[in-house]
């Protein structure tokens, strides 16, 4: 039996795609192994988000050809769609497929062990409208199932590349969504994550169908006990989507809301779409209809021009919104986007200096956040038995509103709802104490329906 491994670089949306490209090897009867095992076939899915992401990506390409100079290397993913010739120039490479035509992965394989040429299968990307089905009935290692619903970016932000590795917005078709999601929740997930490169714009490129009206449609999934956004831009949190948000029963209480700058003169010169009034205005309506949400968001720190005036303005909107959990990044120059060629790029030393800042009140926030749920029940649906020293043998998971709690319990509970009684509120996790197994929600309902029935 033929084998494959599998190295993945970078987002969710990779790994996500990672375990859709293993669905396609599955079928054909090969054996998944370990990256770092002798394999027939290795399959390194890559990233180029920075300039980091092609050197770790080409680094891990070389590991491979060492591993096993005989293997057939097939390189996938964003780095591979931007940049194929310098992939297929490291000495080792057989194939090249970029972030589309993933099915004809197996094919190609096929081919080069018939005429031992290397192959390059990256298309022009911008010109592709169609998304590309890559279904996903289960993950190798995930208690939380994410679900992908978009593909592509229409924003050309100053500091991205990602509209050049992904193409244009494309949306998957609702009812392959829903079909999917149920996929999950009969194979047993209790969560899933909308996920995608621009999650938040899902439906921009259909005529009668958005998101809200996704989210909406979702809730007819029997047994999805929680959904969550992985991203959404504070420009796609419509009226509508706040509308069902508010009324949902499987929305959780977190919002990841990028903001990569809270100074309107900094957001203009990164191109986005939107003003620090009209973000704080969102946030307040979000808080309005769903009371103790927690907010996480990405915060791109020194990017050129970028004054202390500036920083601080971003510093005190955070601070004033109190958002729960922050992403932190230096701005680092991506080669071919606008913002790398920009002047007064900022030094280091001060980028650092503010990085450093942001991520000690990221911490505070979070802590403030965590310590007004101290000594209540929330619902944790246990991801993993905890790796850190002083928790060893406890179970790891995380609460509706994305706080992550440690708490005795058996392990056999992975992958259920729990109900657990924060004990002690702390940042990076909190402590609790397991209380009980949530009942089939189902269940619960008619036993309460039965009980209003014999009253009458």
């Amino acid at each position: 039996m033929a084998t494959v491994a599998f190295h993945t670089l970078g987002c969710k949306v990779n790994h996500y795609e990672t375990e859709a490209i293993w669905q396609l090897f599955k079928q054909e009867g090969y054996e998944r192994v370990e990256f770092e095992s002798i394999s027939d076939v290795y399959i390194i899915n890559t990233c180029t988000v920075t300039n980091t992401g092609d050197k770790k990506s080409r680094q891990v390409i070389r590991r491979a050809v060492r591993k096993n100079p005989d293997a057939v290397i097939c390189v996938t993913g964003c780095y591979a769609q931007t940049s194929p010739a310098e992939i297929m120039a490291i000495p080792g490479v057989d194939i090249v497929v970029g972030t589309q035509d993933r099915v004809k992965m197996l094919d190609y394989i096929e081919q080069y062990k018939l005429e031992r040429q290397p192959i390059n299968g990256v298309g022009n990307i911008m010109k592709n409208r169609v998304y590309e089905e890559l279904d996903v009935p289960s993950f190798t290692d995930r208690t939380r199932a994410s679900l992908k619903i978009q593909e592509g970016c229409n924003n050309f932000c100053t500091f991205c590349i990602i509209p050049w590795a992904r193409g244009l917005m494309r949306s998957r078709d609702p009812k392959e969504v829903i079909r999917q999601a149920q996929q999950l929740v009969d194979a047993g997930y209790k969560e899933i994550v909308l996920t995608g490169i621009h999650t938040g714009g899902y439906g921009e490129d259909m005529k009668d169908y958005n998101l809200a009206l996704l989210l909406r449609d979702l809730e007819a999934v029997k047994g999805l006990e929680r959904l969550r956004i992985s991203s959404i831009e504070a420009s796609q949190i419509t009226d509508e989507v706040i509308e069902v948000i508010k009324h949902s029963n499987i929305v959780v209480r977190h919002l990841h809301i990028p903001l990569q700058s809270g100074s309107d003169t900094v957001l203009k010169r990164m191109r986005r779409k939107y003003t620090m009034e009209f973000f704080g205005e969102r946030l307040e309506r979000l808080r309005e209809v769903l009371p103790g949400l927690a907010v996480t968001s990405d915060v791109i720190v020194g990017f050129p021009g970028e004054t202390e005036e500036e920083f601080m303005e971003t510093y005190n909107f955070i601070n004033e919104h109190k958002f729960s959990e922050l992403h932190v990044f230096p701005y680092s120059k991506r080669t071919g986007t606008p913002a790398a060629r920009m002047e007064d790029q900022v030094d280091e030393e001060v980028k650092n200096e503010r990085v450093h800042r942001l991520i000690s009140l990221s911490d505070q926030l979070a802590k403030e956040y965590a310590s007004q749920f101290e000594g209540e029940v929330l619902e944790v649906i246990p991801e993993e038995v905890s790796a850190v020293e002083v928790n060893s043998g406890m179970l790891m998971g995380y609460t509706d509103n994305y706080m992550k709690v440690v708490f005795s319990a058996p392990e056999d509970l992975i992958g259920k709802i729990v109900k657990v009684k924060i004990s002690k509120a702390g940042y990076p996790y909190n402590e609790g104490q397991f209380v009980r197994v949530v009942e089939d929600s189902a269940l619960a309902k008619e036993e309460v329906f039965n009980k209003e029935e014999a009253a009458i």
